[in-house]
């Protein structure tokens, strides 16, 4: 064999070897635009923002002397709707937000526990306090679909008529709370109703 014919099965095998590379490349360079575009990505857009909050009437987590999930008690008041469960990380982190919020009586603070233990939810409120007014328990998960929940920790501002105003996705932090959630709370509070 010539040295001619020996190198031609080599060239498309340099290929395939610089084929995941580019590919890397490639998306390097998008998570890099993303990154620099100074877009917020726990801003997850919500279809329901405007709209009524979905009918609830989930069961009290038992064990409490807290009444469930009903959606019909928001008319009227200002309410966050959190959805958390004791075996998720983030809500763990976010709590003592939780609690800090539930000093301002101007609004009410619920839950929708999700597919989770009842008695594995008691024991993680009996450790780190319970900021809620009521408790829904949502073992199938069947509920927080409704709501058009990604994952926990994520929370809910339901305005006076009842209308869904603002959704965070992911654990509430001092930060978020001052800088998106307080203000929509402000609004929401102003709001004839």
């Amino acid at each position: 064999m010539s040295g001619t014919q020996a190198e031609a099965p080599k060239r498309p095998r340099r290929l395939f070897v610089l084929l995941p590379l580019a590919a890397f490349l490639a998306l390097a360079a998008v998570f890099l635009v993303q990154l620099y575009s100074g877009r917020d990505i726990s801003v997850v857009p919500s279809a329901l923002i405007g709209s009524p909050a979905p009918q609830t009437r989930l069961p009290a987590l038992e064990g409490l002397d807290l009444p469930g999930l009903d959606s019909a008690a928001f008319l009227g008041n200002v309410t966050l709707v959190n959805v958390f469960a004791s075996w998720c990380g983030p809500c763990r982190e976010e709590h003592p937000v939780l609690m800090a919020l539930a000093q301002d009586r101007r609004f009410g603070i619920v839950a929708l526990n999700y597919k989770d233990r009842p008695e594995n939810a008691r024991r993680f409120l009996g450790e780190l306090g319970n900021p809620f007014g009521a408790i829904g328990s949502d073992e199938t998960g069947r509920t927080a679909i409704d709501w058009g929940v990604y994952g926990v920790p994520e929370s809910f501002l339901v305005g006076k008529d009842g209308k869904i105003l603002y959704k965070h996705v992911g654990p509430l932090t001092p930060e978020a709370v001052s800088r998106q959630l307080l203000p929509q709370i402000e609004k929401a509070l102003a709001a004839p109703g």
